[in-house]
Protein backbone atom coordinates (compact mmCIF):
# COMPACT_ATOMS: atom_id res chain seq x y z
CA UNK A 1 0.00 0.00 0.00
CA UNK A 2 1.18 3.58 -0.96
CA UNK A 3 2.10 5.85 1.96
CA UNK A 4 -0.38 8.17 1.19
CA UNK A 5 -3.70 7.46 3.32
CA UNK A 6 -6.86 9.12 2.59
CA UNK A 7 -8.95 10.32 5.28
CA UNK A 8 -12.31 8.46 5.75
CA UNK A 9 -13.92 11.78 4.24
CA UNK A 10 -12.11 11.56 0.73
CA UNK A 11 -12.41 8.07 0.63
CA UNK A 12 -16.49 8.50 0.66
CA UNK A 13 -15.75 11.13 -2.02
CA UNK A 14 -13.42 9.95 -4.07
CA UNK A 15 -15.80 6.44 -4.36
CA UNK A 16 -18.86 8.79 -4.59
CA UNK A 17 -17.88 10.26 -7.82
CA UNK A 18 -16.97 7.11 -9.61
CA UNK A 19 -20.45 5.79 -8.77
CA UNK A 20 -21.72 9.13 -10.18
CA UNK A 21 -19.58 9.14 -12.87
CA UNK A 22 -19.52 5.25 -13.74
CA UNK A 23 -23.28 4.55 -14.80
CA UNK A 24 -22.61 1.67 -16.45
CA UNK A 25 -19.22 0.73 -15.79
CA UNK A 26 -17.68 1.93 -13.15
CA UNK A 27 -14.52 0.27 -12.86
CA UNK A 28 -12.12 2.28 -15.63
CA UNK A 29 -13.53 5.46 -13.55
CA UNK A 30 -12.10 3.64 -9.92
CA UNK A 31 -8.80 3.06 -11.27
CA UNK A 32 -8.24 6.38 -12.70
CA UNK A 33 -9.16 7.62 -8.99
CA UNK A 34 -7.51 5.34 -7.14
CA UNK A 35 -4.22 5.08 -8.95
CA UNK A 36 -4.24 8.58 -11.85
CA UNK A 37 -5.74 11.07 -9.47
CA UNK A 38 -5.61 9.92 -5.97
CA UNK A 39 -2.43 7.92 -5.97
CA UNK A 40 -4.31 5.28 -3.28
CA UNK A 41 -2.57 2.32 -4.93
CA UNK A 42 0.10 1.46 -7.20
CA UNK A 43 -1.24 -0.02 -10.42
CA UNK A 44 -0.16 -3.34 -9.48
CA UNK A 45 -1.92 -2.93 -6.05
CA UNK A 46 -5.31 -2.00 -7.94
CA UNK A 47 -4.59 -5.35 -10.21
CA UNK A 48 -4.01 -7.24 -7.28
CA UNK A 49 -7.40 -6.15 -5.65
CA UNK A 50 -8.99 -6.07 -8.85
CA UNK A 51 -7.64 -9.65 -9.05
CA UNK A 52 -8.91 -10.50 -5.20
CA UNK A 53 -12.21 -8.73 -6.51
CA UNK A 54 -12.82 -11.43 -9.27
CA UNK A 55 -13.07 -13.98 -7.31
CA UNK A 56 -15.10 -13.19 -4.37
CA UNK A 57 -19.03 -12.74 -5.21
CA UNK A 58 -21.00 -9.77 -6.37
CA UNK A 59 -19.20 -6.94 -8.74
CA UNK A 60 -15.82 -6.53 -8.71
CA UNK A 61 -16.17 -3.04 -8.31
CA UNK A 62 -17.72 -3.11 -5.30
CA UNK A 63 -15.16 -5.80 -3.96
CA UNK A 64 -12.52 -3.56 -4.58
CA UNK A 65 -14.31 -0.97 -2.65
CA UNK A 66 -14.74 -3.01 0.08
CA UNK A 67 -11.18 -4.25 0.37
CA UNK A 68 -9.51 -0.53 0.06
CA UNK A 69 -12.06 0.76 2.64
CA UNK A 70 -10.74 -2.08 4.86
CA UNK A 71 -7.68 -1.68 4.00
CA UNK A 72 -7.20 2.17 4.80
CA UNK A 73 -10.03 2.66 7.65
CA UNK A 74 -11.29 -1.10 8.83
CA UNK A 75 -14.75 -1.88 8.73
CA UNK A 76 -15.68 1.79 8.66
CA UNK A 77 -13.81 2.74 5.71
CA UNK A 78 -15.44 -0.62 4.18
CA UNK A 79 -18.48 1.13 4.96
CA UNK A 80 -18.24 4.10 4.01
CA UNK A 81 -16.31 3.37 0.57
CA UNK A 82 -19.83 0.78 -0.08
CA UNK A 83 -21.66 3.60 0.56
CA UNK A 84 -19.93 6.38 -1.12
CA UNK A 85 -19.76 3.62 -4.74
CA UNK A 86 -23.42 2.43 -4.26
CA UNK A 87 -25.34 5.32 -2.40
CA UNK A 88 -25.83 8.16 -4.94
CA UNK A 89 -26.88 5.43 -7.77
CA UNK A 90 -29.03 3.61 -5.76
CA UNK A 91 -30.98 6.24 -4.79
CA UNK A 92 -31.14 7.54 -8.63
CA UNK A 93 -32.63 4.33 -9.72
CA UNK A 94 -35.11 4.25 -6.77
CA UNK A 95 -36.60 7.64 -7.69
CA UNK A 96 -36.46 7.25 -11.49
CA UNK A 97 -38.09 3.89 -10.82
CA UNK A 98 -40.75 5.86 -8.84
CA UNK A 99 -41.10 8.27 -11.13
CA UNK A 100 -41.95 5.95 -13.78
CA UNK A 101 -44.55 4.30 -11.69
CA UNK A 102 -46.41 7.39 -11.24
CA UNK A 103 -46.20 8.05 -15.17
CA UNK A 104 -45.80 5.02 -16.97
CA UNK A 105 -48.84 5.74 -19.29
CA UNK A 106 -47.59 8.83 -20.30
CA UNK A 107 -47.02 9.24 -23.84
CA UNK A 108 -44.42 11.65 -23.41
CA UNK A 109 -42.31 9.40 -21.44
CA UNK A 110 -42.67 6.39 -23.82
CA UNK A 111 -41.44 9.07 -26.33
CA UNK A 112 -38.35 9.64 -24.20
CA UNK A 113 -37.67 5.97 -22.99
CA UNK A 114 -37.82 4.93 -26.88
CA UNK A 115 -35.51 7.75 -27.33
CA UNK A 116 -32.99 7.02 -24.94
CA UNK A 117 -33.61 3.37 -26.23
CA UNK A 118 -32.60 4.27 -29.75
CA UNK A 119 -29.15 6.19 -28.35
CA UNK A 120 -28.14 2.95 -26.05
CA UNK A 121 -28.91 0.86 -29.95
CA UNK A 122 -26.80 3.31 -31.44
CA UNK A 123 -23.81 3.09 -29.04
CA UNK A 124 -24.13 -0.86 -28.52
CA UNK A 125 -23.60 -1.01 -32.55
CA UNK A 126 -20.99 1.73 -32.46
CA UNK A 127 -19.35 -0.14 -30.06
CA UNK A 128 -19.73 -3.36 -31.84
CA UNK A 129 -18.55 -1.77 -35.38
CA UNK A 130 -15.35 -0.14 -33.29
CA UNK A 131 -14.31 -3.57 -32.52
CA UNK A 132 -15.16 -5.27 -35.81
CA UNK A 133 -12.74 -2.86 -37.52
CA UNK A 134 -10.02 -3.86 -35.28
CA UNK A 135 -10.81 -7.60 -35.94
CA UNK A 136 -8.02 -9.08 -38.74
CA UNK A 137 -9.80 -9.44 -42.31
CA UNK A 138 -9.42 -12.98 -41.81
CA UNK A 139 -12.12 -14.63 -43.63
CA UNK A 140 -13.38 -17.40 -40.48
CA UNK A 141 -13.18 -14.41 -38.04
CA UNK A 142 -16.00 -12.39 -39.97
CA UNK A 143 -17.91 -15.43 -40.71
CA UNK A 144 -17.57 -15.88 -36.34
CA UNK A 145 -19.08 -12.38 -36.56
CA UNK A 146 -22.00 -13.69 -38.87
CA UNK A 147 -22.52 -16.90 -37.42
CA UNK A 148 -23.28 -14.64 -34.39
CA UNK A 149 -25.02 -11.58 -36.03
CA UNK A 150 -27.20 -14.60 -37.44
CA UNK A 151 -27.98 -16.14 -34.43
CA UNK A 152 -28.83 -13.58 -32.16
CA UNK A 153 -30.74 -11.21 -35.02
CA UNK A 154 -32.51 -13.63 -37.69
CA UNK A 155 -33.08 -17.07 -35.64
CA UNK A 156 -33.32 -15.02 -32.36
CA UNK A 157 -31.41 -17.48 -30.20
CA UNK A 158 -30.76 -16.65 -26.56
CA UNK A 159 -26.87 -14.44 -26.23
CA UNK A 160 -25.79 -16.78 -24.04
CA UNK A 161 -26.82 -19.85 -26.41
CA UNK A 162 -25.10 -18.31 -29.29
CA UNK A 163 -22.09 -17.39 -27.07
CA UNK A 164 -21.89 -21.46 -26.15
CA UNK A 165 -21.95 -22.53 -29.44
CA UNK A 166 -19.36 -19.90 -30.91
CA UNK A 167 -17.29 -19.96 -28.51
CA UNK A 168 -15.58 -23.09 -29.34
CA UNK A 169 -15.21 -22.28 -32.60
CA UNK A 170 -13.47 -19.26 -32.04
CA UNK A 171 -11.13 -21.08 -29.49
CA UNK A 172 -10.63 -23.64 -32.33
CA UNK A 173 -10.07 -20.85 -34.70
CA UNK A 174 -7.46 -19.18 -33.10
CA UNK A 175 -5.68 -22.32 -31.77
CA UNK A 176 -5.59 -23.34 -35.53
CA UNK A 177 -4.04 -19.93 -36.15
CA UNK A 178 -1.71 -19.77 -34.16
CA UNK A 179 -0.42 -23.30 -34.27
CA UNK A 180 3.58 -23.90 -34.42
CA UNK A 181 4.10 -19.48 -33.73
CA UNK A 182 4.47 -20.19 -30.47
Amino acid sequence: MQAHSPSKLALFTGFLQCGLAGFGGVLPHARSMLVDDRKWLTEDEFADLLGLGQCLPGPNICNVAVVVGQRFHGATGAILASLGLLGAPFFIVLSLALLYERWADSALLTAILQAVAAGAAGLVLATGIRLLSRLKRRAEVLLIALMGLTGVVWLKLPLVIVLLLLAPIGIGVGWYATRGKT
